[in-house]
């Protein structure tokens, strides 16, 4: 079980260093995996809001784009440990449950999914470290090279 755990931890910190090389190494920032006029408009839905800047959109998309990566990822562990080839909305939970980043999303994910049979081992059970250690999520803690 430690073992798969380890294993667990280094996919998430090689996740986490390919995103890091691919940002550094991005060179054209007109290609989006999410659509940019849909974050503008999702922006724009806050009454305060009244200009934004082209490269705004961007950022939130690319973002949008490492948080949704980094959640399938979390998931797809939970289906793993099932053993189950297919990705469910019980794993996206589990996910969420384990992971204390996530806790915002608690109360849109619906209480049936957030059972602790359906999730099988708990976040206590689930290490990623030590409070405050920088590999629990690493995303936060990436300073840019000096240019």
């Amino acid at each position: 079980y430690q073992q798969m755990q380890q294993q667990h931890q280094q996919q998430l910190q090689q996740f986490w260093q390919g995103q890091m090389q691919e940002i550094e190494q991005v060179n054209d920032f007109k290609n989006h995996q999410l659509p940019l006029a849909r974050i503008k408009k999702i922006m724009k839905a806050d009454e305060d809001v009244r200009m934004i800047s082209a490269e705004a959109p961007v950022l939130f998309a690319k973002a949008c784009e490492m948080f949704i990566l980094e959640l399938t990822l979390r998931s797809w562990i939970h289906t793993e440990e099932n053993k189950r080839r297919t990705l469910q909305k019980n794993d996206i939970a589990a996910a969420i449950t384990r992971t204390d980043i996530f806790d915002f999303l608690v109360d849109i994910v619906p209480r049936d999914e957030l059972k602790e049979e359906t999730l099988g081992v708990t976040r206590a059970a689930m290490p990623v470290g030590p409070p405050g250690d920088p590999m629990q999520y690493p995303g936060l803690y990436y300073v840019p090279p000096a240019a």
